[in-house]
């Protein structure tokens, strides 16, 4: 005779069966394609704006990023406002794609539920994820900016920025080969099917909770690709594009030869950004 568990798992297993054939799936990737689509075009939007703006002038005469440009007459919480939109777009862009086989998964666990709960499940679930990353955001922006004003003074920290970046590229891509980096991988690509909380005054914290988790791991798996994102240029929309893909790769089955090739690739232009920063010192 059969548990109730193993009744309960039949449950679920026939639900997710149904929600992911037809209408289910094909409604789950139009929402989250319209989230991409929404982010994309705050991304993209910011950009142009961003584009008005010089760079922080350096010591140098070299520039930084306008991402950590503070406008003149700009109260400090509405430069950082301004700073947690252009994140929180770019993050949604980059990470939309490898958020979404967790996305489904958990909703395939949860597939006994109906339909508008469900879907309020899994909205709590990416809101968990990305708060996380705001929450990196929100780390990111005192050391940034306070490092652009240093950088701007300082002739010699303006020299060692570019050899810097170079070197995070390098590590970025180093890491890529070791065991640590193939573990996390693993532990990405199976996020998403733990057993589900069903109990209605526990959902929304379990949901949340199952959120917070999955960006943790993922951080742990991708933070690597994303410093280079930023190190390399934070509004470069083309270094974003190819740092997406990368991370999309890696996460596919049989994604480590993905995840050497672009170690590869990390540590050549990590060296050659070194190199060239360093003859540029001279």
């Amino acid at each position: 005779m059969k548990t109730a568990t193993e009744v309960d798992d039949e449950a679920v297993a026939k639900a997710a069966d149904c929600s992911a054939t037809g209408g289910g799936r094909r409604s789950f990737g139009a929402v989250l394609g319209a989230v991409f689509a929404a982010a994309v075009w705050a991304m993209l939007a910011q950009h142009a704006s961003m584009g008005a703006l010089a760079g922080v002038p350096m010591a140098d005469g070299r520039t930084l990023s306008a991402g950590w440009l503070t406008p003149c007459g700009w109260r400090p919480a509405h430069a950082f406002f301004a700073f947690a939109g252009m994140w929180g777009a770019m993050v949604v862009s980059m990470m939309l794609p490898v958020l979404a086989p967790v996305l489904w998964r958990y909703r395939q666990r949860i597939g006994v539920l109906r339909g508008a709960h469900a879907a309020w499940r899994v909205a709590v679930v990416g809101a968990g994820y990305f708060s996380v990353w705001m929450a990196f955001g929100a780390l990111l922006f005192p050391a940034g900016t306070a490092l652009a004003a240093a950088a701007a003074r300082s002739p010699a920290l303006a020299a060692a920025i570019p050899v810097a970046a170079g070197a995070v590229v390098f590590g970025a891509g180093v890491l890529q080969f070791s065991g640590w980096k193939m573990r996390r991988l693993a532990c990405c690509r199976h996020a998403g099917g733990e057993r589900c909380v069903r109990r209605p005054e526990l959902a929304a914290a379990s949901a949340w909770w199952h959120g917070v988790r999955a960006a943790l791991w993922c951080a742990a798996c991708c933070g690597n690709l994303m410093a280079v994102s930023l190190a390399a240029g934070m509004t470069d929309l083309c270094l974003m594009a190819i740092v997406t893909v990368a991370i999309a790769a890696e996460r596919l089955p049989g994604g480590e030869r993905a995840a050497r090739i672009v170690g590869g690739v990390a540590i050549g232009a990590g060296a050659l950004m070194t190199a060239c920063a360093a003859a540029a010192a001279i």
